[in-house]
């Protein structure tokens, strides 16, 4: 597959030379008689460095389309006030989310399930977080999300991104960003997928200021991967599905909606392989803020303070002196939900496996479980390379308020997860 490279650029593509007309976004008639449409990710009158927006050349425009029926999503939850949530100090683990059964066919989005959920679409602010586990591609569905740029995190499986603006591949150690409003489809391209969804309410991520660390590192801007152009010409009985208020809508379509034969703009979505992260590290002693480990931000109205942040933590060499290397013990302002694509977590010696997770909540203490810390501590300070990981964080300044229906189904919460720091030893003397 092919990409154009580079975050927030503006790019142009045309699946057929001469789509994209020359000089002026809406001339009198479009080339190859194709509709022109503008897809704005932000208001009109937003500062030029944050302005969003592309012109798509399609073949219908997307008036072209049955009316709206709400159908609704018994596991995909977007509001506290919909669905039900507590609110709890206490830090959770979960079991790793189960495949899909191999007896049952299902999509990605009828698959969705809500772990946790903090601010509000209504105000713009927050995110949701879910789980996913399918088998089946979307032959004849189509999704867009009203409500939320989609960050989308494989676990397992392999799939395709069907947009509006062209195709993104994606499997394990892959993000990909579908901006909010984007029509798009998931195919699947290995007998079942699993994988991690943030729905991001806020502002769009964006790259984060690096600050005192200068022009380079974290994540490179060319190492962004954005689609060309690519167009469906499919007809027949489709639906279009809307997720709309926190609920799910459909209407009937008569084609795919993914007819854009051409479009140029910086509204499009993209994916980034985690690989090619560039970490930044001590090498004197003590162990850095995990700021450092950010990848993409999407910020608040508090200048430093995220909506949320996606970091990870990925292979690296850790060569700090005279330190306790593995996370320290803390109580953050900020709240954490992390997931584990592959390998093993420095800070948690069992129990946090690929497609598990945990919530650490505003000023709830976590680290190092007991032996984890007593490995550490003993260990030999020598140059030490950890590898055969990546665990992934969305930190945000509001609290996640975790499902009933993640703390209740069935073997997903880990009961005993607060008995891994219970055997901590007393060593005052």
């Amino acid at each position: 597959m092919q990409y154009q490279e580079g975050f927030g650029n503006h790019f142009q593509s045309e699946a057929r030379p001469g789509a994209l007309p020359l000089g002026q976004n809406s001339p009198q008639k479009a080339p190859l008689g194709l509709f022109a449409e503008q897809f704005s990710g932000s208001a009109f009158t937003a500062p030029r460095h944050r302005n969003l927006k592309a012109w798509l050349y399609k073949i219908r425009p997307s008036v072209v389309q049955g009316k709206f029926d709400e159908i609704g999503h018994a596991t995909w939850i977007s509001d506290a006030k919909r669905g039900k949530v507590v609110r709890t100090p206490q830090a959770l683990r979960f079991n790793p989310y189960p495949e899909a059964n191999a007896s049952t066919k299902i999509d990605f989005v009828d698959s969705f399930f809500t772990y946790a959920i903090n601010g509000s679409y209504e105000s713009n602010t927050g995110c949701a977080v879910h789980l996913y586990a399918f088998n089946q591609s979307m032959s004849n569905r189509y999704l867009y999300n009203a409500d939320a740029e989609m960050m989308i995190v494989p676990q397992n499986g392999d799939i395709i991104l069907h947009t509006e603006l062209g195709a993104l591949e994606l499997s394990p150690h892959f993000i990909g960003v579908v901006p909010r409003g984007m029509k798009f489809k998931v195919e699947l391209k290995s007998a079942s997928a699993r994988g991690y969804v943030c729905e991001n309410f806020g502002s769009p991520f964006q790259l984060p200021e690096l600050g005192p660390i200068g022009a380079n590192g974290l994540a490179n801007p060319r190492d962004f991967e954005i689609p060309v152009a690519a167009f469906e010409t499919f007809s027949g009985n489709f639906e279009l599905l809307a997720r709309y208020q926190g609920s799910l809508w459909r209407a009937p379509i008569q084609h795919s909606p993914l007819d854009t034969v051409a479009w140029h703009g910086n509204n499009a979505p993209y994916r980034y392989d985690l690989r090619k992260f560039n970490t930044i590290n001590s090498v004197s002693f003590d162990h850095p803020d995990p700021s450092i480990f950010t990848v993409l931000t999407s910020t608040s109205a508090v200048p430093g303070t995220a909506n949320i942040d996606l970091a990870i933590f990925p292979p690296r060499w850790m060569v700090a002196e005279h330190t306790f290397r593995p996370p320290y013990f803390h109580r953050n302002i900020m709240n954490e939900f992390m997931g584990l694509i592959i390998g093993e977590y420095d800070a948690k010696a069992e129990g946090f496996k690929p497609g598990g997770a945990s919530i650490h909540n505003a000023f709830t203490g976590h680290g190092p479980d007991a032996d984890g810390f007593q490995k550490a501590s003993t260990a030999e300070l020598k140059p030490q390379r950890y590898d055969n990981t990546m665990a992934f964080m969305w930190e945000s300044s509001y609290v996640f308020a975790p499902t009933e229906q993640a703390l209740k189904k069935a073997g997903l919460i880990d009961e005993s997860y607060h008995e891994c720091w219970q055997k901590l030893p007393v060593q005052f003397k």
